[in-house]
């Protein structure tokens, strides 16, 4: 299951949810008819449940969503803080040079030097960009997920190469 963002808050009186989404075109989230929900981000793929979308759209940097088992302001208030995903075989392929966050949690990240920086053990949304939080041992490192910085994802060998030195 790949989890594409929270729900934060119920919108409007229609049983509309607002959803803070992880990562960039939330919108092509519209191609599925079903979206899952569950209590926990990292839950077994047997505890989310399927919610029938009925439609979305962009507000603001949120999404608000209307589901079909959501037909008011009560329901939609008993989904608040839940995590909406979706199983990887549903969602749209990335474009080139993007990708979706749980396809980078967990792969090595090499400098120029051939150093090793650590493992992806999160990524961070700062409204400008996005930054990968990278643990190696006791040290975190906190790397902008820009070109300037991220020369190469290479999900095949599961290695990000990176313009950083390991002092920094």
């Amino acid at each position: 299951m790949i989890v594409l963002g929270r729900i934060v808050a119920p919108f409007g009186i229609q049983g509309w949810v607002k959803i803070h989404p992880f990562g960039d075109d939330p919108l092509s989230w519209r191609e599925m008819p079903r979206w899952w929900i569950c209590r926990e981000s990292e839950a077994e793929d047997a505890q989310w449940r399927p919610l029938q979308l009925k439609a979305c759209k962009l507000q603001g940097r949120s999404v608000v969503a209307s589901f079909v088992e959501s037909p008011d302001r009560n329901a939609a208030e008993a989904l608040e803080g839940f995590y909406i995903g979706a199983p990887r075989e549903t969602l749209p392929e990335p474009a080139e040079n993007e990708y979706y966050w749980a396809d980078l949690i967990g792969l090595a990240v090499v400098n120029q030097q051939g150093e090793a920086l650590g493992q992806v053990t999160d990524l961070i949304s700062t409204g400008v960009h996005d930054v990968l939080q990278i643990q190696d041992g006791e040290t975190e490192r906190l790397i902008p997920f820009v070109a300037a910085y991220v020369l190469e994802v290479n999900q095949n060998t599961r290695i990000i190469r990176v313009d950083w030195q390991k002092d920094w």
